[in-house]
């Protein structure tokens, strides 16, 4: 079923077209790994699926509603979370970081501590509560991202490059978070790089090449411009 999508999304910086996708398709409860050459535009894909960038030209559906950027929705705020390759902590506490997007929800203090504590078990992160947020590693600071993003419940989670720059044993326990994550029905887009992630079981395989977007086997990318969304044909990659 599809859960998001586009149509005629495209984004130039000056006079360079970073991309032009006539259609791209999110199947709901499906992971996807999109690639690319370094600078081919995938955070820029990623920042405008959530909003936080605008395209220069593009509309959007989630299941049965559209939608364009000017604004992003703040209802489709609640269901998309995006995660940065180099997430930004507060300098307070890693419970209170986590916190942070049900107490912005307005969530209610006990109900909030019930979630928060869940969320600490769930990127096993009990052992590093007193440890100030700053002085956290790579990948501490990763899984405190990942479990800030867990406990909102996405429908879609995007996340940009989680294992770049980590060590062997934080690359194994964020694949570890992210393979429970996306087992959730979770629909999540990982831009990587990373071997062990593209090559997970039930991976759905988008690249991002020369401003064209291919998908490998089972990923959905049309050259439809049809309003429904539906796909009509598919471009794979070569």
């Amino acid at each position: 079923m599809s859960l998001l999508g586009v149509t005629t999304l495209t984004k130039s910086f000056a006079a360079r077209r970073l991309f032009s996708i006539d259609t791209l398709t999110l199947q709901t409860g499906e992971s996807y790994v999109l690639t690319g050459e370094n600078g081919s535009g995938k955070s820029t894909l990623l920042r405008i699926l959530a909003g936080i960038e605008v395209p220069d030209s593009g509309l959007g559906h989630y299941q049965d509603r559209c939608f364009n950027w000017q604004p992003y929705p703040d209802w489709l705020r609640r269901e998309v979370i995006y995660v940065h390759q180099q997430p930004y902590l507060f300098h307070t506490s890693v419970a209170d970081n986590i916190a942070y997007g049900l107490r912005v929800r307005g969530v209610e203090a006990n109900q909030r501590q019930r979630l928060v504590a869940a969320a600490i078990a769930w990127a096993r992160l009990t052992h590093l509560l007193a440890t100030p947020p700053q002085k956290l590693s790579g990948g501490e600071r990763q899984r405190v991202a990942l479990a800030r993003a867990w406990v909102l419940k996405p429908k879609v989670l995007l996340l940009d490059e989680p294992t770049a720059n980590l060590d062997a044993e934080s690359r194994r326990q964020t694949i570890d978070l992210l393979r429970g994550f996306c087992a959730a029905r979770t629909t999540a887009v990982i831009a990587c790089h990373d071997r062990d992630l593209i090559e997970l079981p039930d991976m759905r395989r988008l690249d991002l090449a020369s401003g064209q977007l291919c998908v490998g086997s089972f990923g959905i990318v049309s050259s439809s411009t049809s309003p429904s969304m539906a796909c009509e044909s598919t471009t794979r990659c070569r």
